[in-house]
């Protein structure tokens, strides 16, 4: 098993696309390897388990899950971020989950919204720590901004990197503490500003969220979502990035989806691209490092495929046919 795909409709082990017991039909948005267990986000709650190949809710049931994180060095602490737009915290491994119910006092939390008519939940949908400093939690809403937290989630404030709300995906840097990548769309909570004058696009915080600094000056196209960066040096990060927030292959030229790589914490970027990939007629709806090759990630696609891409942009099919691939997580 080289990996575990999270599709619109349940987790497939490797390349064989072996379907996994007790969470079939469910969307999956997250998956993770926490100490000897492997945890799901799905549609319908948090899911554990010990092999890959078959699963048990543990908890947030009848919550969307999107995201799932350990609290550096301790493993049995995890935090989950869900649609609507709550954490839940567990500290004994996953077996049992409360609401953090401070998160809701952070400022706006009542104006957080999904756009549309009437307007959707907004989603916490992507967590992060700071490497040096467990009490330094943050969680991105989509929508409604960065809420930072340096006392545990007794307080919190919120920032906006470039002033928008729209975060997709936050990863830190394995390294270097206080450093936090984020990927945006153009959602905004009231809709007033006009579209072409919205930001969209990956920052880069060093101060861990207080102030943000845009890295998509110039690259197309604009609209970001999936992110990873490699735990070895030199930490590569990997961004997949279209033209809207619905862009598919359905659509006239398809997609139009770019996958772009930075080897100097986003200073420089460069296209993964391949002839069959630049741009990509399928969206590219997920990305992870790959766990065997430094360097090297997979990718995801609505179009039910996994691809393994080297840093000189050579792409290898691991598996189709899956349904849309929306989390990846590579095993050793």
């Amino acid at each position: 098993m080289d990996f575990l795909a999270g599709t619109a409709s349940g987790v497939y082990a490797g390349a064989a696309g072996a379907a996994a017991e007790g969470i079939a039909e469910r969307g999956i948005r997250h998956i993770s390897l926490v100490g000897d267990s492997f945890f799901a986000g799905a549609s319908d709650g948090v899911y554990r388990s010990g092999d890959g190949r078959s699963w048990k809710r543990m908890g947030a049931e009848g919550l969307e899950v999107w995201d799932i994180l350990p609290v550096p060095g301790d493993k049995r602490r995890l935090y989950a971020g869900t649609q609507p737009a709550h954490i839940f915290t567990s500290g004994d491994g996953g077996s049992s989950w409360s609401e953090m119910g401070s998160f809701l006092t952070a400022p706006g939390a009542d104006r957080w919204c999904l756009p549309g008519q009437p307007a959707p939940s907004a989603r916490a949908r992507t967590l992060a720590f700071d490497s040096a400093n467990p009490d330094h939690f943050r969680v991105g809403i989509e929508v409604g901004g960065v809420a930072r937290t340096d006392d545990g989630g007794a307080s919190w404030d919120l920032t906006l990197p470039g002033g928008n709300p729209d975060i997709h995906v936050m990863i830190a840097h394995p390294s270097k503490p206080g450093v936090i990548f984020a990927t945006t769309g153009f959602g905004r909570i009231d809709n007033t500003e006009p579209h072409e004058k919205r930001i969209a696009g990956t920052f880069r915080s060093d101060d861990g969220g207080k102030t943000w600094t845009y890295l998509w000056a110039g690259i197309q196209p604009p609209y970001t979502r999936p992110i990873c960066i490699d735990p070895r040096a030199p930490h590569a990060i990997t961004v997949a990035c279209a033209p809207t927030a619905f862009s598919s292959i359905k659509d006239e030229g398809g997609a139009k989806a770019m996958l772009y790589r930075s080897d100097d914490d986003g200073q420089t970027w460069r296209s993964l691209g391949d002839a069959g990939h630049s741009p990509s007629a399928a969206n590219f709806l997920s990305v992870a490092p790959d766990a065997q090759r430094a360097g090297w990630v997979l990718i995801g696609t609505e179009t039910g495929e996994v691809w393994r891409v080297s840093p000189n942009a050579s792409w290898t099919r691991l598996a189709e046919g899956l349904p849309a691939v929306q989390a990846l997580l590579a095993v050793a």
